[in-house]
């Protein structure tokens, strides 16, 4: 079947890409930087809400010594703004504001319940998505 898309992935040549759109495997991985271009992690994974198939929340991956041990903080994903000049996503977040972010460690159980999402997007100041 042909793509609609423009843009070719070169992880998989069945899934193409447009100004709007990326598939989700491109964006696991993708570097995040501060708005001062300052390297703080990359995206480990992508949550969606189940009926909606909305973006809730990206996982971004901070800390740790060359890939080991770091802790996962989730983000609104309202918070992610693309930026192609950096081929990454920048946030209004600071290393600084991260260490008192909401996180989990790789070996937790962690489990979303809407009170932990609250946290979250009560520590950015975000209205939850599904408000």
């Amino acid at each position: 079947m042909a793509s609609q898309y423009a843009d070719a992935s070169d992880k998989n040549p069945d899934i193409k890409e447009s100004h709007d759109l990326i598939a989700s495997d491109r964006v696991e991985g993708t570097k995040v930087y501060s708005l001062r271009g300052e390297h703080i992690g990359h995206i480990e994974r992508v949550l969606l809400e189940k009926r909606s198939g909305k973006v809730s929340y990206a996982v971004l991956a901070f800390g740790g010594f060359m890939g080991m041990g770091h802790e996962h903080y989730p983000l609104p994903w309202s918070k992610l703004d693309y930026d192609e000049d950096l081929n990454g996503y920048s946030v209004d977040v600071n290393k600084e504001q991260l260490e008192g972010a909401p996180k989990y460690h790789d070996d937790d159980d962690f489990i979303w319940t809407p009170e932990r999402g609250r946290q979250v997007y009560d520590y950015y100041g975000i209205a939850p998505y599904w408000v």
